[in-house]
């Protein structure tokens, strides 16, 4: 009976430690997620995958892909340019590209 007992505890023992293993390794692999997330997307257009290209608009930074066109806010970005000449920014940010377009089509 004693041998029963004693797999029975080497049973649990080895459970517990194995369990304890896979924790730490899902810990490892979500670490290294996330660290291959932020620097394979880094400096990339979140739409189509292209390197963007930093600008400044009116004084306030934003990041645009020549690729498909995406224009990337920062989080307080627009809530800084709807303050500056609300009437007229989108316009005249919207408008500038039709003016360009226009004046190569003559």
């Amino acid at each position: 009976m004693t041998n029963a007992w004693e797999e029975r505890e080497k049973a649990l023992e080895n459970e517990y430690f194995h369990k304890q293993e896979q924790a730490i390794i899902d810990k490892m692999k979500r670490a290294a997620a996330e660290v291959l997330a932020k620097d394979c997307c880094l400096g990339r257009c979140p739409k189509c995958g292209d390197m963007i290209e930093p600008m400044i608009f009116r004084g306030v930074p934003l990041d645009r892909c020549p690729s498909c066109g995406g224009i990337w806010l920062g989080p307080n970005d627009l809530k800084i340019l709807a303050g500056k000449d609300h009437r007229t920014w989108f316009d005249r940010w919207f408008h500038a590209d039709n003016e360009e377009i226009s004046d190569q089509e003559v």
